[in-house]
Formats: C-alpha cells, sequence, structure tokens
C-alpha cells in the first residue's frame, strides 16, 4: 500500500468530537490504535488536548505527546517508505493555526533536529 503522508488531528473544538483517526496519543504519553485505517491513502494521528499554540507555550505533557507522535511517524515512515516530512491538518482549524509543526519533524538521516 502507498501512503501520501500524515493528517495530523487534536481532541480540541471540532476535533475533539468523535473523529477517526488510527493513532491517538493520551495526555499521559500512551498510544491507542485503531484496529483499521480509516482512509487507505492517509494516517490520521490524533493528540489528545489543545496543540493550537507555539512549541514555547505547552507544558512537558503536550511536548511529550508530540515526541511520542514523532517517534510514530518516523518508525512508520521507515515501514512503509512514506517522507516523515508528508504532514498535512486535518482541517484549517485543526490542530490549529498556531500548531508546532517543526516539533514533528525527525529527519531520518540526521536524526532529532
Amino acid at each position: 500500500m502507498e501512503f501520501e503522508g500524515f493528517v495530523i488531528h487534536h481532541t480540541e473544538g471540532e476535533c475533539g468530537e468523535e473523529a477517526a483517526w488510527d493513532f491517538k496519543i493520551h495526555l499521559d504519553g500512551s498510544v491507542r490504535c485503531s484496529s483499521m485505517l480509516i482512509e487507505p491513502r492517509q494516517i490520521h494521528i490524533c493528540l489528545e488536548g489543545d496543540f493550537n499554540r507555539p512549541y514555547e507555550g505547552m507544558d512537558l505533557q503536550q511536548k511529550s505527546q508530540l515526541f511520542m507522535a514523532a517517534k510514530i511517524i518516523l518508525e512508520l515512515s521507515r515501514l512503509h517508505e512514506i517522507s516523515p516530512l508528508y504532514l498535512f491538518p486535518h482541517s484549517d482549524s485543526c490542530p490549529g493555526v498556531h500548531f508546532p509543526w517543526n516539533s514533528l519533524v525527525i529527519y531520518p538521516v540526521d536524526g532529532y533536529h
């Protein structure tokens, strides 16, 4: 199966409704996986909480969730030969205009940034 990339959600606002996702990262850092992909071309990852803020304004718990999301993205990128840079928002408001996209990027060649 060839994937086009990763779609990022958070549970705040309109995304807080029972949205479909493939991986959900909870406040405590635990991850719940869906039993089936919801969309055959993209992998959906949901972060519990409000992530519409700059990285500097996040608490340690949220930063840990972002780190876990980055690890999932990197591993799935390797398994399915997807660039870890193909990250897309769920919508204009989800995960929000202030979402710290750069915090999810772990370059496969150079490691963490």
